[in-house]
């Protein structure tokens, strides 16, 4: 078994004992594997097939999915999308994790319906109110909802959010707290046609607490893949 092997099987066991720790059960959360930087000639050898991979770049994302093809991973996106990059999206995802303003998905909406599918999305929301972090702020959520309702080119499952970097995964807690309680209250407002189903939080230095606070879906990078080449 590869190195890469061995650290997603830790990383599915930790993810594991944290659904228990909280009362879920482990398979109430799935993981990402994030793979973005790593090449995809150095996957195939991984001997991890059936993973869900991540990628926050539309190109390198395609050039690895056609060299590593859609039956033997389930591809994720993850990053800030560009407007201009939509029209390479639909059919290419199982689910993009990172909308965040109406624009964006009335774009995918539309090369959605051209390519006659339905575009799996969750919204990107900034609880911790960084300048720097992508995202629509949580009072202006619903509204955002509203005006998604109509565009049958999507489906809403739920919400992400990247909390600021701190090395203590409990500075962390709060963050994944707010979309958590975000999430319920949306689902409690009973938008037609979006649900909320999914919580998309949590990377390698912090998913044990996104468990805790809820999360259904861990993005986990470095943990699995080691350090990478930033770019």
């Amino acid at each position: 078994m590869s190195l890469i092997a061995d650290n997603l099987v830790a990383v599915k066991e930790r993810m594991a004992q944290a659904a228990r720790k909280s009362g879920r059960e482990p398979d109430a959360v799935r993981l990402v594997a994030v793979s973005k930087t790593v090449p995809a000639e150095r996957i195939e050898v991984a001997g991890i097939e059936g993973c869900v991979l991540g990628e926050n770049k539309v190109q390198e994302a395609r050039d690895k999915i056609e060299a590593l093809g859609t039956e033997s991973y389930h591809w994720h996106f993850i990053g800030h999308l560009q407007r201009n990059k939509v029209k390479y999206i639909p059919g290419l995802f199982e689910l993009i994790h990172s909308v965040d303003n109406s624009e964006l998905a009335e774009e995918i909406h539309q090369h959605s319906l051209k390519h006659d599918v339905v575009t799996p999305v969750l919204i990107q929301v900034n609880v911790s109110g960084e300048t720097s972090k992508s995202g629509v702020a949580p009072g202006d959520l619903e509204e955002l909802l509203d005006m998604l309702v109509s565009l049958d080119g999507i489906s809403v499952r739920g919400l992400m959010t990247i909390p600021p970097f701190d090395p203590d995964p409990e500075k962390s807690r709060k963050h994944f707290a707010v979309l958590r309680k975000l999430r319920d209250r949306m689902r409690a407002v009973n938008i037609e046609n979006i649900t909320m189903d999914e919580l998309s939080m949590g990377m390698s230095n912090d998913f044990e607490v996104a468990i805790e606070e809820g999360a259904t879906w861990v993005r986990v990078g470095t943990a699995i893949f080691g350090a990478r080449d930033a770019h």
